[in-house]
């Protein structure tokens, strides 16, 4: 893809620049919102899951010590990062009579569910040692089928069922659905641990995934394949993933890993603290869980709202500006968050960083997706699992770590010996976020115009 912008993306067949106001946004049509809706919530409501009360699973059940919440977050994106990279790929080269996506979609979050259901079933281990590993290696498991179906197969599809007018729109509802799964894993998550446990917890959670997964996965459309793409002279598998990230095309593509790299950034920032967030909660705090369902669920109810406004509205922008807010307001609500101790205003601070940090990702999601090259959709949430997931959580959370271990509170928790983290996490966290700024300014101003495809 060119990175001659003003010629490419910003002039009508008469050579005048366009205006908002000239901008038609293509429908998604009702089966495709709907199919995004279910499959955004399911895979999201895995993820929630993972992300949050995996962490506090093993922290409650086989340790308090952070060091194996760490290995299993940077060894899970390890997984995720090769997974997506591979399958994305051989999602592009596929021509099933399922479809080039639906496969791996149906099949991997069928798969997905099951092994989240069984998850818990590591506690019933005596030997603490070897429960850890076996929680490390289910965790890599579940992210294989996760990534192949949702970082890869899911992400790609939502991509070649939309352009640059309603990419806003489709990362909205995306959000909003995640926000959504998350409302469901937190505000259910706690009342359901205190009452029942984990292990009713996780097959409840594990079942919907794949019974959502696998009715969304069966009425699911396919555009096709462009004729040029379909023709296009296929390489090696494996040459094609190394060409991916050659110094020639991260020339050719210079705009697309600069949001690559905004992304890694500001993703090591979030990594830093959001594993220990609701432990942090808890034992510095004094929520119960109950109580962090009740707070989380306030606050994604928020930022859910807000989501869609954003969705529906970005269009009308200017994507580079957009950030540049959204990522400021999202490093200044996470440095607030380390001075609030009382747990209303804590929860409002919470409410407030997350919309920013929801509208920061829904500005870049679309922005990247204009830039992936055609034919290489799949290929390329590969690359960008590189740089949200792998980066931000091989550094992120042993960074995070290593933080708790030097500033937390050494601590008896269930018998064993641990720290509780202390408000530096969100300190240093907001610092990197920051950071994340800077790459931003290397991009034209020009360029975060979207590409007017549709001229009314």
């Amino acid at each position: 893809m060119s990175d001659n912008f003003e010629e490419e993306r910003f002039l009508n067949p008469n050579n005048t620049l366009q205006t908002e106001k000239t901008i038609k946004v293509t429908k998604l049509g009702a089966q495709n919102v709907l199919v995004l809706l279910m499959l955004t919530i399911s895979g999201q409501i895995a993820w929630a899951v993972e992300n949050t009360w995996f962490n506090t699973f093993v922290f409650d059940e086989i340790t308090p010590n952070p060091e194996p919440i760490a290995w299993m977050i940077a060894l899970s994106a390890i997984t995720a990062t090769l997974t997506t990279l591979v399958m994305g790929s051989l999602s592009d080269r596929t021509r099933s009579k399922w479809g080039h996506r639906r496969p791996y979609i149906l099949f991997g979050y069928v798969i997905w569910g099951i092994i989240t259901a069984i998850f818990p079933e590591t506690a019933l281990l005596k030997n603490v040692g070897f429960a850890i590993v076996l929680v490390i290696i289910l965790d890599s498991v579940m992210t294989f089928f996760g990534s192949t179906a949702n970082d890869a197969a899911f992400n790609a599809w939502s991509t070649d069922i939309s352009d640059s007018t309603n990419r806003g729109r489709v990362q909205g509802i995306i959000s909003f659905s995640t926000l959504f799964a998350n409302l469901i894993a937190l505000g259910l998550a706690g009342i359901i641990i205190d009452t029942f446990g984990y292990f009713i917890f996780f097959f409840i959670l594990g079942g919907t995934v794949s019974l959502i997964g696998l009715i969304a996965g069966l009425i699911m459309k396919e555009p096709k394949f462009p004729d040029e793409t379909i023709q296009k002279p296929k390489e090696s598998l494996w040459r094609g993933i190394i060409n991916a990230l050659t110094p020639q095309t991260i020339r050719k593509n210079k705009i697309l890993f600069l949001l690559f790299l905004i992304m890694a950034i500001s993703g090591i920032g979030n990594q830093i603290y959001f594993p220990y967030l609701f432990i942090y909660m808890e034992y510095n705090l004094g929520f119960s869980k109950t109580m962090i369902s009740i707070a989380g669920a306030s606050a994604i109810l928020v930022a859910s709202i807000v989501s869609i406004g954003i969705g529906m509205i970005s269009h009308k922008f200017n994507r580079k500006p957009q950030l540049e807010l959204m990522l400021f307001g999202t490093g200044i609500m996470l440095l607030l968050l380390a001075f609030l101790h009382n747990n209303i205003l804590f929860v409002v601070g919470f409410a407030l960083q997350l919309c920013f940090q929801i509208g920061s990702g829904i500005i870049l999601m679309s922005w990247l997706q204009d830039r992936y090259p055609k034919g290489e959709i799949g290929k390329f949430q590969g690359v960008r699992i590189i740089f949200m997931v792998a980066i931000p959580m091989v550094l992120g959370a042993p960074l995070g770590s290593l933080i708790i271990h030097n500033f937390g509170i050494p601590a008896i928790i269930g018998g064993k010996a641990g720290y509780i983290p202390t408000p530096e996490i969100f300190l240093f966290g907001a610092m990197i976020i920051l950071l994340s700024l800077i790459p931003l300014y290397f991009i034209p101003k020009f360029a975060g115009k979207i590409h007017l495809k549709n001229i009314e």
